[in-house]
């Protein structure tokens, strides 16, 4: 489910069902480094929207955080547990950030929840057919750790 008015009336029909956030990560950045931002940005929309697409039922994707690239990951770092607190209190048990910017790496660490970096494949020269083959593979890779995930919490409260 996303971020929009008519999947939340379904949303509110089945949240127990729904215990997974999808919090696409995505830097801002006007200077030098314009054009590998938005590729990355632009390579992590596309991921979180197919994460979505094959886990619709089960997880909810919310709209991209934006910062700043300059911003300190201390400050990150706080706004994510203020989010974390948030979403927990609202019947989120898994968190999933996804991002393509390495600086997240810093503070994986400290964040409550998962981290999922993918590093950005430029997309804009590829057709259709290739692009999708390419989110397709990186998509593969991230379906075994969400499930284990799943698996591991089940396994927990039995």
């Amino acid at each position: 489910m996303k971020w929009q008015a008519k999947e939340i009336d379904v949303y509110l029909q089945a949240k127990e069902y729904v215990d997974t956030a999808i919090i696409p990560l995505i830097p801002i950045s006007w200077g030098d480094d314009i054009k590998s931002t938005v590729q990355m940005g632009e390579f992590i929309t596309f991921i979180s929207d197919e994460l979505e697409r094959q886990f619709k039922g089960r997880v909810f994707q919310f709209p991209p955080y934006t910062y700043l690239k300059s911003e300190k990951p201390e400050e990150r770092l706080l706004k994510m547990n203020e989010l974390h607190e948030h979403l927990k209190s609202n019947g989120f048990y898994h968190i999933i950030y996804l991002t393509s910017d390495v600086d997240w790496k810093q503070i994986e660490a400290e964040l409550n929840d998962t981290l999922l970096w993918v590093p950005s494949i430029p997309l804009e020269h590829l057709d259709e057919k290739y692009r999708m083959e390419t989110l397709s593979n990186q998509i593969k890779q991230m379906i075994p750790i969400l499930t284990n995930k799943w698996q591991n919490n089940e396994r927990e409260s039995n």
